[in-house]
């Protein structure tokens, strides 16, 4: 089984930090109790521009769940069909040709799902399986080509599609001045990102890779539950909406735990770390970053197109280390039976892994 491609989509409005900073601080100033805290924190975030889904004067306008909820809604089937119609041209498929959609989002909530709304508008045929997934946050990218890759290999004449739609913007809350939430005000932005996934038997995944046309295999997937650390990452859900939960022990806890769960992954493959060409992880933010390269003593650059995407887009939760993927596809892929590894981690904590063969 291989993944076939991958496209991404964005809102049309993109801001510098500076601006996002700029017009969060006119709405909370007289909130603040620390002045010059919001530039302090925005600064020091790793970010120098976000996609927002609608005008920074139009999330002043949003107030309460439902209202949210809807205007998140609208902006994923916006954002979701244009990514799932990148990554069915990239791969020559059509709606008609996908047999299971595994949905995943941790901004907002739908029923019926954006996955069954999309069905009526692309035409999925009315056989379509869908797991709409809500829960895994930031590890949902990853974990979703997990799922995808489950099925595939269940059905391997059949093609999966996973999509993340993430709109961060909506979840920032102007009347909460904790640390965490003017943290996640500065680091979050909104994307969406669609990935096919091919099963062996598929003309897709019997056609050779090539540097031309990269369509790596997976190869195997390790999903690893941290007990006992619900506490560091998640939301709180009252009339306002989702109100962000965001620990400052996260990174050490990648720092004590990533290196073992890798070793523990590549050892159940008869690999080790300096086997692994190029690391594909989630852009979880500066300090997650780099407790990942110390963990696993990456040379430097080893993550760069992660830096680089938490700089142009920010934090996009499930569909960031899917943004990163693409990267890897079109700018970087690996010589032809090298290995790559995709690494995400998020609330419960957890981790999720793949590891790619070109």
């Amino acid at each position: 089984m291989r993944i076939a491609s991958v496209g991404t989509a964005f809102p049309p409005h993109r801001y510098p930090q500076t601006v996002i900073t700029e017009a969060l601080k006119s709405r909370m100033q007289d909130k603040l109790e620390i002045p010059g805290i919001m530039d302090r924190l925005h600064s020091n975030c790793g970010v120098d521009y976000r996609h927002i889904m609608f005008p920074l004067d139009t999330l002043g306008t949003l107030s309460g769940f439902g209202p949210t909820n809807d205007a998140w809604i609208k902006g994923a089937l916006e954002l979701g069909q244009q990514a799932v119609r990148k990554a069915l041209d990239q791969a020559g498929l059509e709606p008609s040709d996908i047999s299971a959609i595994f949905f995943t989002s941790v901004t907002g909530i739908a029923c019926p799902s954006i996955d069954a709304r999309l069905v009526n508008l692309m035409g999925f045929p009315n056989t379509i399986k869908r797991t709409p997934i809500f829960g895994l946050g930031c590890v949902a990218g990853a974990a979703g080509i997990s799922r995808a890759a489950d099925y595939v290999r269940a059905f391997p004449k059949q093609y999966a599609l996973l999509l993340s739609v993430e709109l961060c913007s909506l979840t920032w809350q102007e009347q909460d001045c904790s640390m965490a939430n003017l943290v996640a005000c500065g680091l979050f932005g909104d994307g969406a990102a669609a990935v096919v996934l091919a099963g062996e038997e598929t003309q897709l995944a019997e056609k050779p890779t090539s540097v031309e046309d990269p369509c790596p295999r997976v190869l195997a997937t390790r999903s690893t539950f941290y007990p006992n650390t619900e506490h560091l990452m998640g939301w709180n859900i009252n009339h306002n909406g989702f109100n962000i939960v965001l620990s400052a022990e996260v990174p050490e806890l990648v720092t004590t735990e990533l290196r073992q769960t890798v070793e523990d992954f590549l050892g159940e493959n008869d690999l080790q770390i300096g086997q692994i060409c190029s690391f594909i992880f989630h852009s979880g933010g500066p300090k997650v970053l780099k407790a990942m390269e110390s963990s696993l003593s990456l040379p430097p650059g080893a993550l760069s197109a992660s830096w680089n995407s938490l700089r142009q887009r920010g934090n996009l939760s499930s569909a960031s280390v899917l943004t990163v993927m693409q990267d890897y596809l079109l700018n970087r892929p690996g010589s032809p039976g090298c290995y790559s590894m995709i690494g995400a981690m998020g609330p419960a904590f957890c981790s999720e892994l793949l590891l790619l063969q070109w």
